[in-house]
C-alpha cells in the first residue's frame, strides 16, 4: 500500500454577486460537489493510507464478511475492499472519517489529539467540506460543543451514526457489488486450486 501526499485546502470559485446573499449550500449543486470531491482529494491531514497494510484475505474471511458487517470493518483487507466500493458510490468519505476516528482514539498527547481534532472537523464535519459526512442537526451541535475541549471521544455520536450509515445503507449492496462477488470468486478458486 502507498502512502498519498495531499496539498492543504482547495481552490474557492468566484460566486457572482447575485448569488452570494444565498447560504453556501444552496449554491453548490450536487453535480457541483460531487465534481468538487472527485477533483479534489485534498485533505488537511498529511497523508492517509490509500490502503491500510493487510495481508490478502482467505476465503473464510471474504465469505464472513457477507455474515456480518462488524466482521468486514474489523478485518483490514475488508475495509479496503469495502473503502474501494465506497469510492465507486462517491461515499468514500465515510470510511476516510470512521478511520479518522478511530486513529484519534489512539491518541495520548493533547496538543496532538487537539489538531487531529480539528482536521477531522475540517475535513469531515465543516459545511464547507467537499468531503462532508452527513450527519443530523442534533450530532453537529454535540460537535461543535465538544470542539471547545477537544478529546479522543469528540467524535464518537458522529462516528457511530456514519457506521450504522454505512452498514444499513452501503453494505447491502457492497455484498451485491461487482467488487464483492469477484474477490469472492478469485479466493474461492485460489483456494481450490492450492
Amino acid at each position: 500500500c502507498r502512502q498519498t501526499q495531499f496539498s492543504h485546502g482547495p481552490q474557492q470559485a468566484a460566486v457572482p454577486f447575485e448569488r452570494r446573499l444565498l447560504p453556501f449550500h444552496l449554491l453548490v449543486r450536487n453535480e457541483d460537489r460531487e465534481r468538487a470531491w472527485r477533483a479534489s482529494r485534498d485533505t488537511k491531514l498529511e497523508t492517509i493510507p490509500n490502503c491500510e497494510a493487510c495481508l490478502k484475505p482467505t476465503p473464510d474471511e471474504v465469505q464472513g464478511w457477507a455474515q456480518s458487517f462488524d466482521k468486514l470493518m474489523k478485518n483490514p483487507a475488508g475495509r479496503n475492499v469495502f473503502r474501494e466500493f465506497l469510492r465507486t458510490e462517491y461515499s468514500e468519505e465515510n470510511m476516510l472519517f470512521w478511520l479518522a476516528c478511530e486513529e484519534l482514539k489512539n491518541e495520548c498527547n493533547k496538543h496532538t489529539i487537539d489538531e487531529k481534532a480539528r482536521m477531522i472537523y475540517e475535513d469531515y464535519i465543516s459545511i464547507l467540506s467537499p468531503k462532508e459526512v452527513s450527519l443530523d442537526s442534533r450530532v453537529r451541535e454535540v460537535i461543535n460543543k465538544k470542539m471547545q475541549e477537544p478529546s479522543t471521544h469528540t467524535f464518537d455520536d458522529a462516528q457511530l451514526q456514519i457506521y450504522t450509515l454505512m452498514h444499513r445503507d452501503s453494505y447491502p449492496r457492497f455484498l451485491n457489488s461487482a467488487i464483492y462477488k469477484a474477490l469472492l470468486q478469485s479466493v474461492s478458486r485460489s483456494s481450490s486450486e492450492s
